[in-house]
């Protein structure tokens, strides 16, 4: 198998800020520290002096983890969390029917491959990747479904509320649909066994629990539901900041104000970035709500996109997170409130991205004469750059002869609505051209 590397300015595929975070050229007042490997040792050192209830951790991993089937590995590092020299990488995701997109499991593999790496590069220390399940998302719509083959399949239900409490009825349905495009492999097989096992569980966070340990339970992953009542009791001071006294949307969006300075902000800041989960419904909180009802209830808070990294780097002894180039924009607006906090703000890592490329299409590819970055080209790009190299025809030499004839006949009328029509059709020539 051969390996080729692209970098991330050639892909033209990622934003201004991502570009030019991976190039180093964002100021640090959007983030801690840059992910070099000599960083990490004083981002170690800042993690391990804030408080982190890693007794509280520990039992609540035992307890959400009891009825799977665990690797020693993930037996190893869940047991060692307890210790202060063990440290996290965590990764997340909404619960994607089947993984949903490519990008859920390179997230995962790159959490794994940078706890080995520091691992080696820090042995005095244990480094464990975990995956956020983000088990009280509502946006149905954005995990109800799988591309394959160039088909979307989708799961129908009418279930409404956080996605991680929906029973699984139906999937089965979707799964019969699948096994009816895929060919007779043992890999094929072996894939339709395991859908069918962990979506036959109770509700959607413990079929993606199940499935994410069945595809990396052996590489030592810890996977964590974070809607949690007693790791929600850690959240109450911050609840407390938002939604009982609004002090952070301030904090918030001046950071944000500078950050869309010179990049798009990827977040929108509210006066409450709380919503309230009851049976069936995540509802946005638009009203302060008194200290007697956070203290009680604490489980019935639910933090948005803003707030859930706080909650993370709360209740973990993390000190990366891992996420795809809109997360790393968001984190960006929040390292003012996690001084705030008094919370340390992680390392921020760019998720590794990887495309297959069948032998037989890169012959192909390279007879055409194409770079690897040209795959991220548009067909149209491709078809042009293909025509001008294979070609002696140099359109930008025909443009300027087609804008000679056209300003020549404007210049031989003085009728203005002949003039306006030379023009006109001077552009229309030169459009057809550009679409060759």
């Amino acid at each position: 198998m051969q390996k080729h590397k692209i970098s991330y300015s050639d892909t033209q595929s990622f934003s201004k800020i991502v570009q030019m975070y991976t190039e180093e050229k964002v100021s640090d007042k959007f983030y801690n520290r840059y992910p070099n490997i000599n960083q990490f040792e004083d981002q170690i050192k800042e993690k391990q002096s804030s408080n982190i209830d890693r007794d509280l951790l520990y039992k609540v991993l035992k307890n959400q983890n009891s009825t799977l089937q665990l690797s020693k590995k993930t037996e190893q590092n869940i047991e060692l969390l307890r210790n202060k020299n063990t440290f996290t990488i965590t990764t997340g995701h909404q619960l994607c029917l089947f993984t949903g997109p490519l990008y859920f499991i390179y997230k995962i593999v790159s959490a794994i491959n940078l706890s080995k790496q520091l691992t080696q590069s820090f042995p005095e220390n244990n480094f464990i990747p975990v995956f956020w399940m983000a088990s009280e998302d509502h946006d149905f719509e954005e995990i109800n479904h799988i591309n394959l083959f160039g088909k979307k399949y989708h799961w129908k239900t009418n279930q409404s509320g956080i996605v991680g409490d929906f029973n699984t009825s139906g999937i089965d349905s979707v799964i019969n649909e699948i096994e009816e495009v895929l060919d007779e492999s043992e890999n094929s097989k072996k894939i339709l066994r395991i859908f069918r096992k962990c979506y036959s569980e109770k509700n959607l966070s413990e079929s993606s629990r199940l499935l994410v340990n069945e595809l990396f339970g052996k590489y030592g992953i810890v996977i964590l539901d974070a809607n949690d009542k007693k790791l929600k009791q850690k959240l109450i001071p911050i609840i407390k900041e938002d939604v009982g006294n609004q002090n952070l949307h301030s904090i918030i969006s001046e950071r944000t104000e500078e950050l869309s300075d010179e990049f798009k902000s990827q977040a929108f800041v509210r006066n409450i970035n709380f919503f309230n989960i009851s049976e069936g419904k995540r509802e946005r909180i638009t009203k302060k709500v008194s200290e007697d009802e956070i203290e009680n209830n604490p489980e019935i808070f639910s933090p948005n996109v803003l707030i859930r990294p706080l909650y993370q780097e709360l209740i973990l002894p993390n000190i990366s997170y891992i996420g795809g180039g809109s997360e790393i924009a968001y984190w960006m607006q929040l390292k003012t409130v996690f001084k705030y906090l008094s919370i340390p703000f992680p390392i921020l890592v760019l998720r590794n991205s990887v495309m297959w490329m069948e032998e037989r299409d890169l012959k192909k590819w390279r007879k055409l004469g194409l770079k690897m970055s040209d795959v991220f080209r548009s067909a149209d790009d491709l078809y042009k750059k293909f025509i001008l190299e294979k070609s002696n025809i140099n359109l930008d030499l025909e443009k300027k002869k087609i804008e000679d004839i056209y300003c020549d006949l404007e210049n031989k009328t003085s009728d203005i609505s002949l003039k306006q029509s030379i023009k006109s059709e001077a552009m229309k020539q030169i459009k057809s051209l550009e679409r060759l």
